[in-house]
């Protein structure tokens, strides 16, 4: 299994020593990372990930209301081979009319990407599984009018945050979920009170195994009342010790 680190998780370090940050974070042992906003620091951040042999398969950026060009060319230049819009608001989940017009502007986007050779996918929080329309949840309703080659990166923690449950929701979205967030915690919207995978309510090893066609595992706190290199330290162990339980099954 591959592991990455959404670097929102460590925003206010890279804010303070972006090539610092990235150093400590490829010493703590990811050897992938899922930038974000990473348009205006694309040289700085290009050349951090290549000084310590760090690669980006993935990347958060606002597709729906900055410009595409710009983000698909510092994409391009980050070696980031799929792009993720990451936030719609909950007022565009409430009714099937926007969420059409959600899908539609997405599936543009995913044209445009592909000129670039570059993918293009969409990251949930809760409101997209609160909601529901003709019997399933607006995210499912989403997934149904997306273009095949789109793709989602599924955040488990606000899935089940959402009152869904993570592992019947990846089972139902198939082949379209290439990418999961990864973070545990109590199922409340207190971010600080998030904590290491497999601390927490998240059955962590029960989503990676669910997400069946899954490229890339991301670990991420949206927020940390520890220290978040401790956290992101604690995570990767755990994922780490899961990975090699799962060999020595495998062998045996």
């Amino acid at each position: 299994m591959s592991y990455s680190l959404q670097l929102y998780t460590v925003r206010n370090q890279i804010q303070a020593d972006l090539s610092g940050t990235i150093r400590k974070v490829a010493e703590i042992g990811f050897t992938q990372v899922e930038p974000y906003n990473f348009v205006a620091t694309a040289q700085e951040l290009g050349a951090a990930l290549k000084d310590n042999g760090l690669t980006a398969p993935s990347g958060h950026a606002p597709l729906l209301s900055q410009d595409q060009d710009e983000i698909f060319a510092a994409a391009k230049e980050l070696g980031i081979s799929t792009v993720i819009e990451p936030y719609i608001t909950a007022e565009h989940w409430q009714d099937a009319e926007a969420i059409q017009a959600t899908a539609a502007k997405l599936n543009t986007a995913a044209r445009k990407g592909a000129e670039y050779g570059i993918r293009v996918g969409y990251h949930n929080h809760a409101w997209e599984l609160e909601a529901s329309i003709e019997g399933q949840t607006a995210l499912e309703y989403f997934e149904g009018l997306l273009d095949p080659e789109l793709v989602l990166e599924v955040d488990t923690f606000w899935v089940a945050v959402g009152g869904q449950d993570p592992v019947d929701i990846l089972t139902k979205l198939g082949d379209r979920v290439k990418f999961i967030h990864i973070k545990d915690g109590p199922l409340t919207t207190d971010t600080k009170a998030q904590q290491p995978a497999g601390q927490g309510k998240i059955p962590v090893r029960d989503v990676i195994n669910a997400a069946r066609s899954l490229e890339v595992g991301v670990v991420e706190f949206d927020d940390y009342s520890g220290d978040i290199f401790d956290g992101i330290t604690q995570s990767l162990n755990f994922l780490n010790s899961g990975s090699a339980k799962a060999t020595e099954r495998a062998q045996a």
